[in-house]
């Protein structure tokens, strides 16, 4: 037998894919998509950029690969300095990885190294509910996401998680929707005194949920309160920007909103907008030198590398010169107010949410027949999984030429369908348009029959 690929998509045959440009994809039989969810929420300056392919050519002709123990370079040095304005970090300095599941275990490992270099042994971390932050187990243990986790619970078990920030189900109906950042605070101080404040290493949440819990966006006392009671323990912050970084949610950092300063940052995804696997974990100063002093026992094959760099910093160019975290603002706007244009007066539209260019809709299961519907204003109970309603209109949105990206389990971990867009922010007017009026024939193709 010959060598065969390993599908992400068993049981489905696949387009392939022959090209790209700004927020379209074709594939080999000349069919059109628009890239309604930039891949996996990756690709902020568009499919297509000879700018990009040309940093990276030219980076690699000149060397393609340099260990990061035996030598920095120019394309690293300059892409820190540029990027290190930007972050929402007291005095950054940034460590290149191949991914965001490799960040997030940099971040893990840096929040252990740093205590302990303290003469600290704390070792718990803190994620919350229904939060993804990857794949590997590290990574996979701070999540909160049940289906992702069942498999390899044996494996898991070291961290512990504290409550979300979903409004649409807000665990604290009573104190809805004032108080509920307090209330939050009061839950993870908890969790930290359940477990002893002197073995509590960090706590790590994405400033805005991204996939697992479709763009919620947090009240806005959230994160004050939140890092109010890890300062007062002596628990780091990590903020997990993969998804919302580099423009995605109409800002830098997804931290920008509410003015955080975490003490550490991951972030991938559009750093290289998909040219290159490029993932970062930045630390502050402190915890830089802090680690440093006692010494960092951790090291990847292909962190720090050249090639990754430079695409990151030709990206990073596009998008400022370009002005596409402004871009990703408007164009939010726009998107946001013309799916509720669209979908606003639909039964099975639960919510619809998020910020910048990373939008969300909850599909609910309908009230019955001659009960008044409360959609976009109440928590309506989820479909059956085994409904499977987000795939399908993703595949109904993928027939007309629409690219959606989907998730399940936000409602109680095991139901619960979203739907995620999340464009390239060079997408026009008009293909938003095209997106929310696609996006809703989908819908109703769907569920309307």
């Amino acid at each position: 037998m010959t060598g065969a690929v390993f599908s992400r998509a068993a049981g489905r045959d696949l387009p392939v894919v022959a090209g790209g440009n700004g927020a379209e994809l074709f594939d080999t039989a000349g069919r059109r998509y628009l890239d309604g969810a930039g891949g996996a929420i990756v690709v902020g300056i568009g499919h297509g950029s000879a700018e990009v392919a040309d940093a990276i050519a030219a980076q690699a002709r000149q060397v393609a690969y340099a260990h990061g123990t035996a030598f920095t370079s120019a394309s690293l040095v300059e892409y820190a300095e540029a990027l290190g304005p930007l972050l929402p970090v007291d005095d950054p300095y940034l460590y290149p990885v191949s991914g965001g599941s490799e960040a997030v275990e940099t971040a893990l490992k840096l929040a252990r190294a740093y205590h302990l270099a303290r003469g600290e042994d704390r070792s718990v971390v803190i994620g919350r509910t229904g939060a993804y932050h990857g794949n590997t187990r590290g990574a996979l243990d701070v999540s909160g996401r049940a289906g992702l986790r069942a498999p390899y619970q044996p494996w898991l078990g070291s961290a512990v998680h504290t409550t979300s920030p979903y409004e649409y189900r807000c665990p604290f109906p009573e104190s809805h929707p004032a108080g509920c950042g307090a209330r939050h605070a009061e839950e993870l101080e908890r969790t930290i005194s359940a477990h002893g404040p002197d073995t509590v290493a960090a706590f790590i949440a994405e400033p805005i949920a991204g996939a697992a819990l479709g763009a919620c966006v947090p009240p806005d006392d959230y994160w004050p309160a939140i890092t109010a009671v890890c300062r007062k323990y002596g628990v780091l912050v990590i903020a997990d920007e993969v998804m919302t970084g580099f423009g995605r949610t109409g800002r830098w950092f997804g931290c920008d909103h509410w003015g955080v300063r975490p003490d550490l940052l991951v972030a991938a995804k559009g750093a290289a907008s998909g040219y290159w696997p490029l993932g970062l974990t930045v630390c502050s100063g402190e915890v830089h030198d802090t680690v440093q002093a006692g010494g960092f026992v951790h090291g990847y094959t292909y962190s720090h590398h050249v090639v990754g760099a430079a695409a990151g910093l030709a990206v990073l160019r596009i998008l400022q010169r370009e002005r596409l975290v402004e871009a990703s603002a408007e164009r939010g706007a726009q998107l946001a107010a013309e799916l509720r244009a669209e979908l606003g007066g639909h039964p099975s539209v639960g919510d619809i949410r998020g910020r910048g260019l990373l939008q969300a809709i909850e599909l609910v299961a309908p009230p019955e027949a001659g009960t008044p519907g409360r959609a976009l204003s109440g928590d309506l109970a989820p479909f059956p999984r085994s409904a499977r309603v987000a795939e399908r209109v993703v595949a109904a949105a993928k027939e007309r030429g629409v690219l959606l990206y989907h998730s399940t389990g936000c409602a109680d971990g095991t139901n619960g369908d979203l739907l995620v867009l999340g464009p390239p922010l060079v997408i026009t007017p008009a293909q938003v348009s095209e997106l929310a009026r696609s996006c809703a024939a989908a819908i109703r193709e769907v569920l309307d029959n």
